[in-house]
């Protein structure tokens, strides 16, 4: 799921029956490009985006994000053999009612704005989280699964944040005679299987870490959790999960029934457990980075290798009422692609006498696999400072 905290919004935005609809022909593969980058005056997705699709990084057993995923499975089938159905190919378009309505993400949440997500055209959109998938499979009639594929999400620019990564969503429902012969009530069920399942796969990826869960809210789950784990003299957050919504249950699978469900990075999981210092090498076809793992080895840490130099480039301007940093980091990325380490606002006034707020952007390029030269990077940083201009409408000091 999008286990990601925000703000209670309204809890009374829910999807209708209506909206249930019987199992369709699942569609698998990489989109062509005319289905991603359409005509729709609604589409936001650039061709550096397009670019990252059909990489499936999960499924690469040699990847650390394949090698991450490949422990859940062996994890989740040791605990219960033969239970979670596993899929790793689902089609990366979605509806925005399945992206959003079907996981009772309310109407008005901050995570529907194009600033947030990528659409294909109004109704369609590259999605945001595997949950888009969760409606679907209950539907489908699967009673316990395990969906992972990558996912899509407008975002800054810096060593943990990158515009594509890896999710696994978790589900299991149970049903009358699960609680009864337990002696509890459907939620202390879930919630107490729920746990203990899911501190038995932090031990299995890290180690006989101290766990800690931590109350939360999502749209789609109450109650609500998320795991930290003390790793390495710190606290981390893992993963978030929950109670399911009873009402995605009645919709979309049968009523009578509870279930749990849980969301994780697979990105997130590797950076800790692999020590690797920056999101973008994921993406690398350097051997430097890719010989350091093997298929199934969870003890292999990144061994760091000589960096390339960074070249700094510093952009002021005074910004309009719509600016968005989101898109100023979209733009940036579609022009330096990977070699855009890092966007940040190192320093903001406002002109006390005309109200003007000037923000300066400091944007770091630096190559995981080569030196760049001067001439190169003044020629990126003269088409951004060019375009945003045109695009964001700001005007350059």
């Amino acid at each position: 799921m999008a286990f990601k905290s925000a703000s209670r919004p309204n809890r009374s935005h829910a999807i209708s029956p209506a909206c249930v609809a019987a199992p369709v022909e699942l569609k698998t593969g990489k989109p062509r490009r005319e289905e991603v980058i359409t005509g729709s005056p609604d589409n936001n997705i650039t061709d550096y985006i397009y670019e990252k699709m059909g990489a499936d990084l999960h499924r690469q057993a040699d990847h650390p994000i394949g090698i991450i995923k490949q422990a859940i499975y062996d994890y989740f089938e040791a605990r219960n053999p033969g239970l979670f159905v596993k899929f790793d190919d689902r089609f990366p378009i979605v509806s925005t009612r399945a992206n959003f309505d079907e996981v009772l993400v309310p109407a008005d949440h901050i995570s529907r704005s194009p600033n947030d997500t990528y659409y294909v055209d109004a109704s369609t959109v590259l999605r945001c989280h595997t949950s888009a998938h969760q409606a679907e499979t209950l539907r489908a009639g699967h009673a316990a699964f395990l969906v992972t594929g990558d996912v899509y999400r407008r975002d800054s620019i810096d060593a943990t944040h990158y515009p594509v990564f890896h999710q696994m969503e978790g589900v299991r429902v149970f049903s009358e005679a699960d609680w009864t012969a337990a002696g509890l009530s459907p939620t202390q069920l879930a919630e107490q299987d729920l746990k203990a399942a899911l501190e038995g796969l932090a031990k299995h990826l890290f180690g006989d870490v101290e766990c800690r869960w931590i109350d939360a809210y999502f749209p789609f789950t109450d109650p609500s959790f998320e795991l930290e784990i003390f790793f390495k003299g710190k606290w981390l957050e893992v993963l978030g999960c929950g109670v399911m919504e009873q009402r995605i249950l009645d919709d979309n699978y049968k009523p009578g029934h509870k279930a749990w469900a849980f969301g994780l990075g697979l990105e997130r999981l590797a950076m800790v457990l692999f020590d690797v210092p920056d999101i973008r090498l994921f993406w690398s076809n350097d051997d430097r980075f890719l010989k350091q793992f093997g298929a199934g080895d969870l003890t292999a840490r990144f061994k760091p290798y000589s960096k390339f130099p960074a070249c700094y480039k510093d952009m002021a301007f005074w910004v309009s009422p719509e600016f968005s940093e989101n898109n100023l980091c979209e733009l940036v990325r579609s022009i330096g692609g990977d070699l855009v380490e890092e966007v940040t606002c190192i320093d903001t006034f406002t002109n006390k006498k005309t109200g003007r707020t000037s923000n300066c952007y400091r944007i770091v390029y630096r190559s995981m696999e080569r030196s760049l030269t001067d001439e190169e990077i003044n020629a990126l940083q003269e088409r951004v400072r060019k375009e945003v201009a045109e695009v964001l409408k700001v005007e350059l000091r």
